[in-house]
């Protein structure tokens, strides 16, 4: 019986011509797609900020070629620096983009760090190319949020009375600490005599000399973000009595409120001395504003984390972490997002007209539909929204899951005159046509989330601070855009 002969095997065989890389992956990959957007891409901020450094020294690696890498990998859920570098050389796809260079982890995290604000303004590109692709129609648009775990832990944050009952405790270590220390040095100097050097001081006291001076630093940083929070809080109190001393006729009631805007202003201005914080650009979603006393001093549990002090404890299903809050609108043709954005506040009901905004400054349009839920709801955003000339559907009150509230659906007539902007919004979910365009919004919206958390294996941010968070976000869902783009390539959505 004759045996069966294998296959060719010769691992150590030399080429006799190099092989081209064209030939390692098959056709249509992913690292291809990506070889023929780069050049698509404007890479000038970065280009320039490389070539405004000293020529001289070592030549730095191809900014497309960095990028690249950076975007593969985030495509892949591989944001590690050592990661990325170990796979330039053990990985087929990332050495077919590398083109046989192999950058340091060193070097990838610094090009990712000091170029952060230009890699934020990729996404803008990369939605213009989905545009053009006619993956972005705006007819109706879903706007969610999740908790993103922080570069930080929740056990690393500490609240303000905490944080006095520690200093002083601390202070009381170190001066027990320093007289047993003066007393040993007495000890030494009476049995050995003088000595000419000084003796070191106790490891421990100076550890304890380290913390107090950290944990003073954080009391003090969050003792000074409690003043510009309260001095905020008497500004806006100030401009609503000042608005109500121009509309109202009654001289009393104007008296009244030009002498309470007056005494607010002053007591802002005595909380801070700098001037005011400059009006938030268009779009730009509200921050955590520090819980304060009337005198401007930080609420006994107000809180500052001391790895990432600009991330905040949120609460999350039935748990809380240490993270931030982002926010994308999701267009509803191929699930791209037209909008994306973070905040250290955890509520979202102040988010949804800067979002709105967003994608009207980011797609020059704004969309005929959106879509929310409850967490989203406040009296002002339909008003808002009509401003925008954005229809709106907003849930108005958290249900069970399954559980689709009134059974009976209502004539589009039968919407009461009279009724309160939530009243009126329940009513307009209770329609046929408002329970047809609202029961899409999960279905938009929430499946990029998924797609995010568990296929690409994104839970938590790598960068530290609030700015670059965001950055890191944007260019989380640039990434998720273009795998939409490429997705479309080999499978066109059908119009």
């Amino acid at each position: 019986m004759s045996t069966k002969k294998y296959r060719p095997w010769a691992p150590d065989q030399s080429f006799l011509l190099p092989p081209s890389p064209r030939d390692w992956l098959p056709e249509g990959h992913l690292v291809y797609f990506l070889l023929d957007v780069l050049p698509e891409l404007d890479l000038s901020e970065i280009e320039s900020a490389i070539q405004a450094k000293d020529p001289r020294g070592t030549s730095p690696y191809s900014p497309a070629m960095m990028v690249g890498l950076l975007l593969y990998g985030y495509c892949l859920g591989v944001r590690s620096s050592r990661r990325i570098e170990r796979a330039t050389y053990e990985d087929v796809a990332f050495r077919v983009l590398a083109g046989g260079n192999h950058p340091d982890h060193t070097r990838i995290s610094e090009f990712r760090r000091q170029h952060q604000g230009a890699l934020k303004g990729l996404f803008l590109q990369v939605l213009l190319l989905c545009s053009k692709a006619g993956l972005v129609k705006l007819g109706q648009v879903a706007i969610d949020g999740t908790k993103m775990q922080a570069n930080a832990s929740k056990h690393k944050a500490m609240s303000h009375h905490r944080m006095v009952r520690l200093e002083a405790r601390l202070v009381g270590e170190i001066e027990e600490l320093l007289k047993k220390a003066e007393q040993a040095d007495s000890e030494e100097d009476a049995r050995f005599g003088v000595g000419e050097k000084e003796h070191d001081l106790p490891e421990e006291l100076r550890r304890r000399e380290d913390r107090l001076a950290r944990l003073r630093e954080a009391k003090a940083a969050l003792e000074a973000e409690a003043r510009a929070s309260r001095a905020s809080q008497l500004r806006e109190q100030s401009d609503r009595a000042r608005q109500t001393a121009e509309s109202t006729q009654d001289e009393t009631v104007r008296k009244g409120s030009q002498t309470r805007a007056q005494n607010l202003a002053e007591k802002a201005r005595d909380l801070d001395s700098k001037d005011e914080d400059p009006p938030p650009s268009a779009g730009q979603l509200p921050g955590h504003k520090v819980r304060t006393r009337p005198d401007g001093t930080p609420h006994p549990d107000a809180q500052r984390n001391f790895t990432d002090p600009e991330s905040r404890i949120m609460k999350k299903g039935g748990s809380f972490l240490q993270g931030y809050n982002c926010q994308a609108a999701v267009d509803a043709t191929a699930q791209v997002i037209v909008a994306a954005d973070l905040s250290n506040q955890c509520p979202d009901n102040a988010n949804l007209v800067p979002m709105l905004e967003q994608v009207r400054d980011n797609c020059s349009a704004v969309p005929e539909v959106a879509m929310a839920d409850s967490g989203y709801w406040a009296p002002e955003v339909p008003e808002n929204c009509k401003k925008l000339a954005t229809e709106v559907y907003i849930a108005t009150e958290r249900l069970r899951h399954g559980d689709t509230g009134d059974t009976e659906p209502l004539n589009e007539e039968s919407e009461p005159e009279q009724a309160d902007p939530r009243e009126k919004m329940r009513q307009k979910l209770r329609t046929e046509p408002g329970r047809k365009i609202y029961a899409r919004r999960k279905t938009i919206v929430e499946p990029i989330f998924g797609q995010m958390k568990e296929a690409r294996s994104i839970r938590r941010f790598l960068l530290r601070g609030i700015e670059s968070a965001r950055a890191e976000w944007q260019l989380i869902c640039l990434t998720h855009n273009l795998l939409k783009l490429f997705r479309h390539t080999a499978t066109p959505v059908p119009a």
